[in-house]
């Protein structure tokens, strides 16, 4: 099957390219979830991420915002120590803070999903034949420098133009498989 070049590199990778990456998300804990793993991606590997994920999935009561939003230090300290996620007590902070900025938002928009869907980027944004060297170039737009202002003003952390726009690649908001990519034309996705 053909897929983008970067879906081929490990196994892990491939099963992400196949199943996940840029199929439309609407679960607003998947949603939460993926938002949260991209801010703790920023300056690593995806593939550690990757690997990592079950890892993040139980200290974070599976991205169940309305949980995390309850943690305490002693939550922070129990996963700094946790040899099984990314260590960074900023991100970990985050996280807990983001999850409170999650709540609030549900009750401005009535889910996560009303509002980061309402960032499908308009048509002539992103090119329109999508190669690797065009991807390799495109790692933030005017709608995900709109979506990271609008969470920022929000209080959210860890969400600059550049993770916002790996967020909507990863849920679907856009979709950026590349010419020639079986995945390419996924009708679930966004643009």
């Amino acid at each position: 099957m053909p897929r983008c070049q970067w879906g081929n590199s490990a196994d892990d990778y491939r099963r992400y390219h196949d199943e996940e990456w840029s199929h439309a998300v609407h679960d607003d804990h998947l949603l939460f979830q993926k938002v949260v793993l991209e801010g703790f991606q920023s300056g690593l590997s995806w593939l550690t991420i990757l690997r990592k994920r079950e890892n993040f999935r139980a200290a974070f009561a599976n991205f169940d915002f309305q949980k995390v939003a309850h943690y305490q230090e002693s939550d922070v300290m129990r996963l700094l120590d946790n040899a099984g996620i990314i260590r960074h007590r900023g991100k970990i902070e985050a996280t807990i803070n983001n999850a409170k900025r999650a709540c609030e938002l549900v009750e401005e928009a009535g889910s996560l999903d009303n509002f980061f869907w309402q960032f499908v980027p308009p048509a002539g944004e992103r090119p329109e034949r999508l190669t690797l060297a065009a991807l390799q170039q495109l790692n933030q737009t005017p709608t995900s420098t709109r979506l990271a202002k609008e969470l920022k003003k929000r209080g959210w952390k860890f969400v600059g133009p550049t993770t916002a726009y790996a967020f909507m690649q990863a849920c679907g908001i856009v979709n950026d498989h590349l010419e020639g990519c079986a995945f390419r034309g996924h009708s679930s996705a966004g643009v």
